[in-house]
């Protein structure tokens, strides 16, 4: 069992940037984990954002933030990071970060175990 807690949420304008970041403690060092981004934006359904396998030998990103947002993890301090630019209004919402043990880089929520209570990210004007 990982746990896992995300910070860094905030209120930004449309074209700001922001870095969400996960702590994550338990049993088994976090290397040995895959990790994705998810959000929920009110009244949807949460969607994955991105994903890194461990060691980032693979990263994958969403269509509608790929160029915008960059994911890294940090083994060593078991932390990962979403660093958002260009941010848009339709990418409000509540993000949270997820852990796995497996070696596929996955953006589906069903193949996760280990999730953070989410941070709020808010982009208007």
């Amino acid at each position: 069992q990982l746990q896992l807690v995300e910070s860094g949420g905030g209120v930004v304008q449309p074209g700001g940037s922001l870095s969400l970041s996960c702590a994550a403690s338990g049993s088994l060092a976090l290397e040995y984990y895959i990790i994705a981004w998810f959000r929920q934006a009110p009244g949807k359904e949460r969607e994955g954002v991105s994903c890194i396998t461990q060691r980032a030998f693979t990263i994958r990103y969403a269509d509608s933030v790929k160029g915008r947002f960059t994911i890294s993890r940090d083994d060593a301090e078991n932390m990962v990071y979403l660093h958002m630019d260009s941010l848009k209004p339709e990418d409000t919402g509540v993000y949270y970060c997820a852990a796995e043990l497996s070696p596929v880089c996955s953006q589906e929520q069903e193949d996760f175990k280990n999730w953070g209570q989410g941070t709020q990210v808010t982009v208007s004007a």
